[in-house]
C-alpha cells in the first residue's frame, strides 16, 4: 500500500471515511495474478475493489445533507496518480452523492455483500432461477439463498472441495460426482472455470438455458454437437445495476435475505499484502474483508 491525493470535492461530492472493504475472489484475483482481460480504464497502477462501507465525513455544499450517513460503495476514480479500477479499496474515497448508497449501519461488515447480492440478484432477474448453481463461494451461497428468498424452489449447488460444501440452509450442496442428473433446465455457473461448459451442457434438459454468471480470464468454449442436440440456450449476466441494490438492500430489511456467515476473515488493512493471496488461495476463506479503521 502507498499514500495516494485524492482529487477535490465537487459541489455534488462525498467524502467517506471507509470502514470495511470487501476482497473480490473474481476481477481482483485477476488484476492479482495479471490475468485480468482487456477492461474499461484498465491500467496500472490502479486500485481495485468494489465493495467497501464507510460513513460521509464531508460533502459539497449541494449533498450536505449526506453528511454523517453510512453508505455502500461501488468503487471510485478520485485518485490523482492512480487509476480507479474500481477504486474502493482504500481508507479514504470521494464519490458522486449518486454513488454512495445509505444502508443500515447496523449490518457492520456484513455491508460489503451487496455488491455481490446485488450481482446474484442481477443475473437472477434476466431469466428463469436455477435449479443447478455451480460453485459454492459466497457468490454461490448468495445466488441460493436469493433464489428461495424471492420464492423459488430450493436449488442444488455444486461444489468440488468437501470443506465448501458446509453451510447450506434450506438447500444441498453436494459434489457434482455424487449428481447424476440430466436434465436441469437452469444452470448457474459462478465457478469462473471456462473449461467446464462442456460438463454442464451434458447436465442440460433439451431448451435448457445455461448462465454464465461468474468472471472468466479464459475464453470459454464448448463442443458444438451436444449443444445443437440439446438446444442449449447460453445467457450472460453483465454487471448489477442500482436498481437491483435497491431490491436487495429491501430484501435484507425484511429479513427475506441473510447475510450471516459469509464473511469468514477480517485482517486490518495494513496486512493486505498478506490478505491477498489468503483471500484468493485458502478454500476455507469465502469472504476476506479489510479493516482499514486502525491504518494511520
Amino acid at each position: 500500500m502507498r499514500q495516494l491525493s485524492l482529487t477535490p470535492l465537487g459541489p455534488t461530492d462525498l467524502l467517506v471515511d471507509i470502514r470495511w472493504s470487501g476482497i473480490s475472489t473474481g476481477t481482483e484475483k485477476l488484476l492479482w495474478s495479471g490475468e485480468m482481460p482487456r477492461f474499461p480504464g484498465m491500467g496500472y497502477p490502479l486500485v481495485p475493489g468494489y465493495e467497501s462501507v464507510g460513513r460521509v465525513v464531508d460533502a459539497g455544499p449541494d449533498a450536505r445533507e449526506r453528511l454523517g450517513e453510512w453508505v455502500y460503495v461501488p468503487g471510485a476514480t478520485c485518485y490523482t496518480d492512480a487509476r480507479g479500477l474500481f477504486g474502493g479499496t482504500a481508507q479514504r474515497v470521494v464519490v458522486p452523492a449518486g454513488r454512495a448508497f445509505a444502508i443500515d449501519e447496523s449490518l457492520g461488515v456484513r455491508g460489503v455483500l451487496f455488491a455481490l447480492a446485488a450481482t446474484a440478484y442481477h443475473a437472477l432477474a434476466g431469466g428463469p432461477p436455477p435449479q443447478l448453481i455451480v460453485g459454492h463461494g459466497a457468490l454461490g451461497r448468495l445466488l441460493a439463498r436469493l433464489t428461495i428468498a424471492m420464492g423459488g424452489d430450493a436449488p442444488v449447488v455444486w461444489d468440488n472441495k468437501a470443506n465448501r460444501r458446509t453451510g447450506a440452509v434450506g438447500y444441498e450442496a453436494i459434489a457434482p460426482k455424487d449428481d447424476c442428473r440430466t436434465d436441469y433446465q437452469t444452470i448457474y455457473d459462478v465457478s469462473g472455470y471456462a473449461d467446464g461448459l462442456d460438463t454442464l451442457i451434458g447436465r442440460l434438459a433439451h431448451g435448457g438455458e445455461l448462465v454464465l454468471a461468474g468472471f472468466y480470464a479464459e475464453r470459454p468454449s464448448f463442443a458444438f454437437a451436444p449443444a445443437f442436440q440439446a438446444e442449449a440456450r447460453f445467457r450472460v449476466a453483465a454487471e448489477w445495476r442500482p436498481e437491483d441494490l435497491v431490491a436487495v438492500s429491501a430484501l435484507v430489511a425484511s429479513g427475506a435475505l441473510d447475510l450471516e456467515g459469509l464473511v469468514t476473515d477480517i485482517r486490518p488493512a495494513s496486512e493486505a499484502v498478506t490478505a491477498y493471496p489468503e483471500a484468493f488461495l485458502d478454500t476455507d476463506c469465502l469472504k476476506m474483508v479489510l479493516d482499514w479503521s486502525k491504518c494511520a
